[in-house]
């Protein structure tokens, strides 16, 4: 679960990040200078959104997605509200972004949660 989790927040930082640091700021801030390494290296990245997000909600549904969100969201709040975690923008775009990544990352592995905890197999 956390090799996926990983993978997941990983493709999201590396999609965009306010470190300017990542696929948009490199291949499409110079349009001019958009070629084929480029253009692969996007597929790539669309491929990764599009294998997380579908495992994601073939796994979870829109209830628990929702579920995941609310959880993630309560704890950053509760770290907010103990002084643990910045209120800033660039802070809570960083946190942002690693939400996402870890509700990605939820989705990919509860399949395999829910396999070995009710011996039930997803099919689809």
């Amino acid at each position: 679960m956390l090799i996926r989790i990983a993978f997941a927040v990983a493709l999201v930082l590396a999609t965009w990040n306010p470190a300017g640091v990542s696929y948009v700021q490199w291949a499409l801030v110079d349009t001019g200078a958009f070629n084929a390494g480029k253009a692969l290296v996007g597929v790539l990245v669309l491929a990764g959104w599009i294998l997380c997000v579908r495992a994601t909600w073939v796994s979870l549904g829109a209830l628990g997605v929702a579920l995941v969100c609310a959880v993630i969201g309560a704890f950053v709040w509760w770290l907010s509200s103990i002084g643990l975690v910045a209120t800033d923008q660039r802070t809570f775009t960083w946190i942002v972004l690693v939400a996402v990544g870890i509700v990605l990352g939820i989705g990919m592995g509860w399949s395999l949660v829910r396999s070995k905890a009710t011996g039930q197999v997803e099919t689809d």
